[in-house]
């Protein structure tokens, strides 16, 4: 039952992926099917893709935080964008090397 809650409200905020130019030359966008909602406490990662992917959320200021495995159909939770005007701009794909 809270997996379906978060996935609720997850989905209706689901973003595009874009990634600011800066982060896009060190990494990959995540594919369409893992799509994120953000809000001012959270964000929420959704995998609706049929394999596991490891993922980080890219920040509008650089904030940079730990990479999370989320198999398909899960949901990981990641800090979202505060209150100092700060912004989430898409997901990255982590590769060994660049997981935190």
């Amino acid at each position: 039952m809270v997996g379906a809650a978060v996935l609720a409200l997850a989905a209706p905020g689901t973003a595009a992926h874009a990634v600011s130019p800066a982060s896009a030359a060190d990494s990959t966008v995540a594919p369409a099917c893992v799509a994120f909602s953000a809000s001012w406490r959270y964000t929420f990662v959704t995998n609706d893709c049929s394999t596991t992917h490891t993922v980080r959320v890219v920040y509008g200021d650089g904030t940079q935080v730990p990479c999370r495995e989320v198999a398909p159909g899960a949901t990981a939770t990641f800090p979202g964008y505060g209150t100092t005007g700060n912004t989430v701009e898409g997901l990255a794909l982590c590769t060994e090397a660049g997981a935190a």
